[in-house]
């Protein structure tokens, strides 16, 4: 019987890598887009709020849609969004239709957002199946997605090669490879059962809102989600336009941020393991503090690249840590999770416009001060992630 579950195991890896590629392609050619579109920052900031909204949008109904039909239907939809997404921002950017790469971008973002909640509940299963850690490992094939697709990326914007041929064969890849490893996901999975006493014990529970440890913990989720989120959105635009780097230049310093984060994600379990969560957050802040000052403060073009690193691994383990902790803090750990999940997302939802305006106003690397402050900030919350009395099991996302 254990031929299944590691076919299930190779395929989860699989299906955790493709968005990771996705996005780190779209990343890398951000520039070359730019430039199609003939945007100014602040247009970018708005086009780049489509893939914040589509994220928060699936986000929001996976939830429901894996309870209701189970993980493997919502997976699909998540890996078509993806394809889809990625397909027509490259349409969009070569007919210079800016609403056509924010529409992909939304798209692509539901798709991701859809497809996680799905992805976590089938690795939290398997981790039942074959006692022992899943999720982390998972974690990290993601960003192993955005170190191969921003290596493919950097390299094909050196040699010019057309946006739309490079995203398209994205989209391609992504949808014959999702429905290949999605054939070994069992149907069922995550799927619950109307039950009249369980909806009432779960209305008589105190609202998890109303936690001020847990609202700590989302509060750290939104500061390194956003240095997460920044960094996806804008890193080759802040080296382009802010340090003077070329556009393949650009995108090779944000593929050192992705490999940053694949071996923060990768080597991060020992950390957690040895530290406990609130010493690993609280140094994950720090850090990446560190890495985001260097960036906007040091004039030197190797000295900034070489930052990227420390804001890389800072950010690596923020979010998938601080969701374990929501889910430890209390009782209802799946309805903490979601309530963290979501404050995290609002990073996502407002900063690429946020960003975008200051950044016209300011520059893209002084509009980094914002989030810098609330990196540093979340590092004196951190204490609110060490375990309860009661720890639930771990639940972690991208």
């Amino acid at each position: 019987m254990i031929g299944k579950p590691l076919q299930r195991r190779n395929a989860l890896f699989g299906l955790f890598l493709l968005p990771g590629l996705g996005i780190s392609s779209w990343v890398t050619r951000t520039p070359d887009v730019r430039d199609l579109l003939g945007a100014s920052t602040a247009q970018m900031g708005f086009i780049l709020f489509g893939l914040s909204a589509g994220s928060m949008i699936g986000i929001l109904s996976s939830g429901a849609l894996v309870a209701r039909w189970g993980t493997r239907p919502v997976m699909r939809l998540g890996v078509t969004g993806v394809a889809l997404g990625v397909g027509m921002i490259g349409l969009g950017a070569a007919a210079a239709q800016d609403v056509v790469v924010a529409v992909g971008l939304a798209t692509f973002g539901f798709g991701m957002g859809g497809g996680e909640v799905a992805m976590n509940v089938e690795g939290a299963e398997l981790e039942r199946i074959l006692d022992r850690s899943m999720l982390p490992a998972l974690h990290g094939f993601f960003s192993l997605g955005t170190v191969v697709g921003a290596a493919v990326g950097m390299t094909l914007t050196a040699i010019s090669f057309p946006v739309l041929a490079h995203l398209l064969l994205v989209a391609v890849l992504v949808l014959v490879a999702g429905v290949l490893a999605i054939r070994f996901v069992p149907s069922g999975v995550g799927r619950r059962a109307r039950d009249a006493a369980q909806s009432a014990e779960r209305r008589s529970r105190p609202a998890v809102w109303k936690d001020s440890r847990l609202l700590l913990i989302g509060c750290i989720i939104l500061a390194l989600a956003l240095a997460e989120g920044t960094a996806n959105d804008w890193l080759p635009l802040v080296m382009v336009d802010g340090h003077g780097f070329d556009a393949a230049l650009g995108s090779a310093v944000y593929a050192v941020f992705a490999a940053s984060m694949t071996v923060g994600r990768f080597a991060g379990g020992w950390f957690v393991d040895t530290f406990g969560r609130a010493s690993v957050l609280r140094a994950s802040a720090l850090i990446g503090a560190a890495g985001l000052a260097l960036v906007i403060f040091a004039d030197n073009q190797p000295l900034a690249a070489a930052a990227v690193i420390l804001w890389g691994v800072g950010a690596s383990l923020g979010f998938p840590v601080a969701l374990s902790a929501a889910g430890d803090s209390g009782d209802d750990p799946a309805a903490r999770v979601a309530l963290a999940a979501t404050v995290g997302y609002v990073a996502f939802l407002v900063g690429p416009p946020v960003l975008g305006l200051l950044g016209e106003a300011v520059g893209l690397r002084h509009a980094l001060i914002f989030v810098l402050i609330l990196v540093a900030a979340a590092s004196l919350a951190a204490s609110a992630a060490r375990p309860a009395a009661t720890p639930q099991r771990d639940v972690e996302t991208f």
